[in-house]
């Protein structure tokens, strides 16, 4: 029995091997982390920090809006791109070209004065707002009708046209949805 007993000696090394690969895990989440890109929402044309702290106030708006206004797309054709892997519902899709022209139509419910409203548009991208494209000066032609004319899309995908109709005391966010093969 001159044999010493070894058994109970693999801890320490057990331990400084979960250490380890629990020191490796931690510097590949943080290093992949960093690496990826970060892109605000913008949802309602602004902050979501602002837009969430005027959450209110905005769906008071809109609802004031719908109550006087209704809103006509044209100038683009429906496409019938259905996007793969997207789990939200999925939207009808308009086919966008090189350069579009398109015309937004206000339309009164009650007889309000179509030339107060102001119409302010972005195209982005749903994953990046690298390509952004804002549309301002968009000049009211009469009667509420809006033309964007020579939109110029360059790189093929999904896109989505936001609209921000506004009068005196009423807004409302539209989003429609394009695709570019």
């Amino acid at each position: 029995m001159s044999k010493k007993d070894d058994s109970g000696k693999f801890w320490p090394y057990m331990i400084l091997g979960f250490l380890s690969i629990g020191i490796t895990l931690g510097f590949w989440t943080i290093k992949n982390t960093i690496s990826l890109p970060v892109h605000e929402s913008n949802e309602y044309m602004q902050k979501y920090q602002t837009a969430d702290k005027d959450a209110n106030e905005i769906s008071e708006a809109e609802a004031k809006f719908d109550s006087k206004y209704s809103v006509e797309l044209s100038g683009l054709e429906k496409s019938n791109f259905k996007p793969k892997h997207l789990k939200r519902k999925p939207h009808k899709y308009y086919k966008l070209n090189s350069v579009n022209d398109i015309k937004v139509t206000v339309k009164s419910k009650n007889d309000a004065n179509l030339n107060d409203i102001k119409l302010v548009g972005l195209l982005t991208r749903p994953e990046t707002e690298l390509d952004d494209v804002h549309i301002k000066n968009i000049v009211n032609e009469g009667n509420g009708i809006f033309e964007i004319k020579g939109l110029k899309v360059v790189k093929p995908g999904r896109y989505i046209l936001r609209l921000k109709i506004s009068d005196k005391d009423a807004i409302k966010y539209v989003d429609y949805y394009g695709y570019k093969s």
